[in-house]
């Protein structure tokens, strides 16, 4: 038995031992659901939203971090369909698909994150559903069902739950089951055919369980086509369940909940716009940006995800709580990429990413009168592998350029995070977190003629492997974290803040041990030449915020105004490269810790009930607003040539301005509610790459939402229509880019076209012979219509 599955085996018996052996007590960590009419009000007074950022159940006003949380009544008005749809709320926090993918994730927040989803590095920001932190961004585009609140924590994060996130973390909270027999079916129809269908049902079973079950079946036709396969581009087919079966004591005091999830994503794979016409066939440029004439279709994309946890909570005393939180994932996606979205085999990438983890939590809550904290064990291990070729009309037909990387990853921490009352007023946190990480590395590379088994094939080898390359790295460190609050009235509060953020160093599964430089001519090409170039290092941040949370008005009007300063030292960059093995054009991956930056930024969020019982009781007219500034830049960046090149380099996924208003009102109808809103979000010039680019970066734009959502029945009924870009603003997410730049004299204004370089007919590409120029846009305009009915 691997060391893997011997821990998973170990952690299991351990969770099941704790919830046998500990004390029948329970302290409920979340908020207990709201009445209906409550969770409406919450619409126009989030002040009030109770959330777990600190794992005690707090306000939100009285939360002394960046946080923003929203809850299901807000995500239903607004037609939230998966996580991607919460960047609008947040500031300065960008939640997009990845390139070329429906379902992995790509999250930046305040600068930090990640873009490139191979196996090897850890995510800048932190993915937890109900408490189980997602290792992997591939299946994590949660979609949005049976959800409580989602929370969206910005900055370092790591002496309070889970793995160490450098960025932020986004908690996913699953409602907890209802007392009596409930059943709801809720649905969406509307543009491109979207028909979405959740039914979910629970009941009691005896007095101390609980049995609940989800089902959500979720299509829409494509955006665009594939002109040359004839199917849909960006279209959407996917199932999703959940099952939880809750155990109560009848003092409340102990409670064990078990909970399943299975997602299987049958999209087609989505393939990217052409922005500039074939070099080698002259594959026009399509009029519709959601088109595409990609010809790859093999393997056909397939995206299958899903988990069990385990969550063991008991409360042995009026002071200390116990908690257990044991999970297992696993997810496996099948994709073509076709990076020039020509007929042409040029740079066509079959590939396939396979992920599992198991997880292991154990924590001790204290909450007493002036003390109230947590220490914590977490233990993770897991195994990501990817493989894919690279098919090139640069070379024979049939070549067969191919890399496959195997990761595994084992860390364990302890951490702990005290807050200490010294006075009804003043409060200081201190916290910190020790962390050990493991990384073991596999990466091969080898040419073939052929597609190799994992894509159905029998290849013939053209030659020995290029690299055969196993490693192993050893990180350690310790964050703390410390923060120091005053409440100079109940209705205001400032906090100033110390944090320090580790994400770990690792492999490039995508490297080429031949492209390693030579230290010693002598000896040649060593194993630790290869080893040190396949290699990065620890990224590490220093975070420094200031706060103010406040209300005026009698509540009318709440705010969260935030200041950050973050030095970002080591950071990881992680691109590919066309590059030359063996005498063969190839594609490798190279990652360094080129960079040292400074982040800087402020955030507003605030909510104000602009008018209040004109149109009878319970009318009101309100406004959510969200604002964040961020000045992040590199103060040291130096290239795969060694030559410091910061002057030329931006952040990536990382606007300037990110600003979002929403003006609604509610009004009394009949025997139910009505709500109104209007969203109207501004993004800044957005660069997709470290490097500014004409082609991919996206100027700034503002996009228009609006929302009508009637209740009544008590609660038991919601109708609504909502309409989303509606002025159909087409803007770029992401895209892939291999022509040749002039780096030295790039401008970094991404309107100029003159850091491109051409040789007189046409552009230079550094891969392929097409040329790669090809982007992914978000959504275009939609209208749907919802419901939902509660028995």
């Amino acid at each position: 038995m691997s060391r893997l599955n011997s821990a998973r085996s170990i952690l299991f018996a351990g969770a099941a031992l704790a919830a046998i052996a500990t004390t029948p007590a329970f302290a409920q960590e979340a908020a207990a659901p709201a009445a209906p009419e409550a969770q409406d009000s919450a619409l126009a007074d989030t002040g009030e939203i109770v959330v777990t950022a600190r794992r005690r159940e707090e306000k939100l006003l009285d939360v002394p971090t960046a946080v923003t949380a929203l809850t299901a009544a807000q995500l239903d008005q607004a037609g939230a369909i998966d996580l991607t749809d919460l960047q609008i709320a947040s500031p300065n926090t960008t939640l997009k698909d990845a390139r070329g993918t429906n379902s992995t994730l790509a999250a930046f927040i305040r600068g930090v994150g990640q873009q490139d989803p191979v196996p090897g590095f850890e995510a800048g920001i932190g993915i937890y559903l109900d408490d189980v932190y997602l290792n992997r961004p591939q299946a994590a585009v949660l979609d949005i069902y049976d959800v409580e609140r989602i929370e969206v924590l910005r900055g370092p994060q790591g002496t309070l739950y889970g793995r160490n996130t450098i960025g932020g973390a986004i908690k996913y909270v699953t409602k907890k089951l209802e007392d009596r027999p409930t059943m709801t079916v809720k649905g969406n129809y509307g543009s491109y055919n979207q028909a979405d269908v959740i039914v979910s049902a629970s009941t009691p079973i005896g007095s101390m369980f609980k049995l609940g079950i989800s089902g959500a079946r979720l299509t829409r036709d494509g955006f665009g086509r594939n002109r040359y396969l004839g199917i849909d581009n960006y279209n959407k087919n996917v199932w999703a369940g959940r099952a939880t079966l809750e155990f109560e004591t009848p003092d409340e005091k102990m409670l064990v909940r078990i909970t399943g999830d299975y997602t299987h994503d049958k999209s087609n794979a989505r393939n990217g716009h052409r922005l500039i016409p074939g070099l080698l066939t002259g594959s026009p440029v399509l009029s519709n940006v959601f088109d595409t004439n990609a010809g790859l279709n093999s393997p056909k994309n397939d995206v299958q995800a899903g988990g069990i946890s385990m969550t063991v909570n008991a409360e042995v005393s009026e002071l200390i709580t116990l908690r257990s939180i044991s999970a297992y994932r696993e997810d496996t996606s099948y994709t073509p990429i076709d990076f020039d979205s020509t007929p042409s085999v040029d740079v066509d990438v079959p590939a396939y990413y396979k992920n599992n983890q198991t997880s292991q939590e154990f924590q001790a809550l204290i909450h007493g009168g002036k003390l109230n904290g947590i220490v914590g064990f977490y233990y993770l291990g897991a195994k990501a592998t990817t493989g894919f070729g690279v098919l090139l009309s640069t070379t024979l037909p049939g070549f067969n350029a191919y890399t496959a990387g195997d990761v595994r990853t084992e860390t364990s921490s302890i951490y702990g995070d005290f807050t200490f009352d010294f006075t009804p007023q003043l409060s200081l946190t201190l916290g910190g977190r020790y962390t050990w990480d493991q990384r073991r590395s596999y990466v091969f590379k080898a040419s073939y003629f052929g597609l190799t088994p994992d894509f159905g094939g029998t290849p013939i080898p053209a030659g020995a492997p290029s690299t055969d390359f196993r490693g192993t790295a050893n990180f350690k460190r310790f964050t703390p974290r410390a923060t120091l609050s005053f409440k100079p009235s109940a209705d205001h509060m400032v906090y100033a803040s110390y944090s320090e953020g580790f994400k770990g160093g690792g492999f490039d599964p995508r490297g080429s041990g031949t492209s390693a430089p030579i230290s010693n001519p002598a000896a040649g090409r060593t194993y630790q030449d290869i080893y040190n170039y396949l290699s990065f290092d620890p990224e590490t941040v220093k975070s420094y915020e200031i706060g103010w949370k406040g209300a005026a008005f009698d509540r009318r009007l709440n705010w969260s105004l935030a200041g950050f300063y973050s030095d970002y030292s080591n950071v990881q960059i992680p691109g590919s490269v066309g590059c030359i093995i063996n005498n063969v054009q190839s594609f490798c991956g190279i990652t360094t810790n080129a960079a040292k930056a400074d982040i800087k930024g402020v955030e507003l969020e605030t909510n104000a009930v602009l008018a209040r019982g004109f149109a009878g009781p319970g009318s009101s007219v309100f406004f959510n607003g969200a604002l964040g500034y961020i000045d992040a830049k590199y103060k040291r960046f130096i290239g795969p040539t060694g030559v410091d090149v910061a002057n030329v380099r931006v952040f990536q996924n990382t606007p300037d301005w990110t600003l979002a208003g929403t003006l609604g009102a509610a009004l009394p109808i009949g025997s139910g509610d009505l709500n109104a809103t209007t969203t109207v979000s501004y993004r800044s010039l957005t660069h997709q790459f470290e490097t500014a680019s004409p082609f991919l970066d996206q100027p700034g734009y503002t996009l228009l939402d609006a929302h009508l959502v009637y209740n009544f029945g008590g609660g038991r009924y919601s109708i609504g229509i909502h309409g989303k870009n509606l002025t159909n603003v087409h803007y770029k997410t992401a895209g892939y880019q291999y022509i040749k730049t002039n780096i030295a004299g790039q401008p970094l204004d991404a309107t100029i076209p003159g850091n491109v370089i051409t040789n007189g007919t046409g552009y230079v590409p550094t891969l392929g012979k097409e040329g790669v120029a090809t982007a992914f846009y978000g959504n275009p305009r939609q209208i749907f219509g919802s419901f939902s009915v509660k028995f």
